[in-house]
């Protein structure tokens, strides 16, 4: 008696770090099949704004440091350090991705 061949099953897909916390702070992740969902549509699109706003900070404290006084620099450094989580948190997720690729 031959059995019956199964389908082929794929691997399950590594949960996608999503570019926003949840309401507690926590990482919220993306479980699902397709890269082109409208989650994931919305999670590139949230990063690639992520991105810029990071670049537009580093540029706009390399031209205001050298004469900002102290107290400016505090929401100056408040800002570059969200642009800076937001990135990390984008470099992790997209890691994670490529690591699957390889």
């Amino acid at each position: 008696m031959n059995p019956q061949p199964h389908p082929q099953q794929h691997p399950p897909h590594e949960p996608r770090l999503l570019p926003w916390s949840g309401p507690d702070g926590k990482s919220s992740y993306l479980i699902t099949d397709a890269n082109d969902g409208p989650v994931s549509r919305l999670a590139d699109t949230t990063e690639s704004i992520q991105l810029n706003m990071g670049t537009q900070l580093l540029a706009h404290a390399h031209a205001l440091l050298p004469d900002t006084p102290p107290g400016d620099l505090r929401f100056l450094a408040e800002r570059l350090t969200e642009a800076l989580r937001d990135a990390l948190r984008i470099a992790e997720s997209r890691g994670r991705r490529l690591s699957r690729l390889n």
